[in-house]
């Protein structure tokens, strides 16, 4: 299970309880750059983002996994079957479009009042050092917070622990990098490679989930990336829930994972 920004693998702690009573190996790690992990100062692309997921699997005794991205990670999540196939049983991707419907996202955004305030924070992060600065010093993770979130959610405490991880040297620059790579990706030869390995689309079942208060995707989105998913497919709609699903329902977000991996 992968979380998104500004988390660390916390997001998802009532899901590790609930899937591995349900009788799975649960695993929810840190990203490149969050949390405890190594924070070198570059790899914090979609590509080298599978990559690392795909050595985890490996470096866990594994041979596949179902991998579980939430946001930014569910690029990762959908990035994974057509760049390391192997290692690759099933994808859920949480609050997130298909890598190449990024389009589609910004279209969402801005066609949604409370989408226009993600979109001018998703702006943001390409200036060098301020967003790090609003994110270290400044109110920057609770406003990212609250931007994407529905009613009740985040609370002080859930903010004042994400504010403190990201306030770990050098946290705030790897975690920005990411965003500053998908921005600027299809400039890029690496990009363009990248985008030319997803379109061939995925063969594992795949499940899509979205907070029906979610400002960072629309229905519509996830619709049109069901056009790369050639295995099973199904899509679940949240209500009253915003993009943070497994911290915002986690009992219903424990139910719907192990009812779909019960399938499989």
């Amino acid at each position: 299970m992968l979380h998104d920004f500004p988390q660390f693998w916390w997001a998802w702690r009532a899901q590790l309880v609930a899937i591995a009573a349900a009788g799975y190996r649960t695993v929810a790690m840190d990203l490149r750059g969050y949390g405890a992990s190594d924070k070198p100062p570059r790899g914090y692309d979609t590509p080298t983002s599978a990559a690392d997921v795909a050595a985890v699997v490996r470096a866990l005794g594994e041979r596949d996994a179902v991998v579980v991205g939430l946001g930014i990670s569910g690029r990762t999540a959908w990035a994974l079957p057509s760049l390391h196939p192997e290692q690759v049983r099933g994808i859920v991707v949480v609050g997130a479009g298909h890598p190449l419907l990024t389009g589609h996202v910004l279209r969402d955004r801005l066609g949604a009042g409370g989408g226009l305030a993600v979109t001018r924070t998703a702006a943001a992060r390409q200036l060098p050092a301020l967003p790090e600065r609003s994110l270290v010093r400044g109110d920057g993770v609770e406003r990212v917070l609250r931007e994407r979130s529905g009613p009740g959610w985040p609370g002080p405490d859930d903010v004042a622990r994400y504010t403190e991880a990201v306030r770990v040297p050098f946290v705030a620059h790897s975690a920005l990098e990411y965003h500053r790579w998908i921005a600027r990706s299809a400039l890029r030869a690496d990009g363009r490679r990248f985008a030319a390995a997803l379109r061939g689309g995925v063969e594992v079942p795949v499940l899509q989930v979205r907070g029906r208060l979610d400002p960072t995707v629309s229905t519509a989105t996830l619709e049109a990336g069901a056009r790369y998913a050639h295995g099973p497919h199904r899509l679940e709609e949240l209500p009253e829930v915003g993009h943070y699903v497994p911290e915002e329902a986690p009992e219903r977000t424990a139910a719907l994972l192990t009812g779909w991996l019960a399938r499989w």
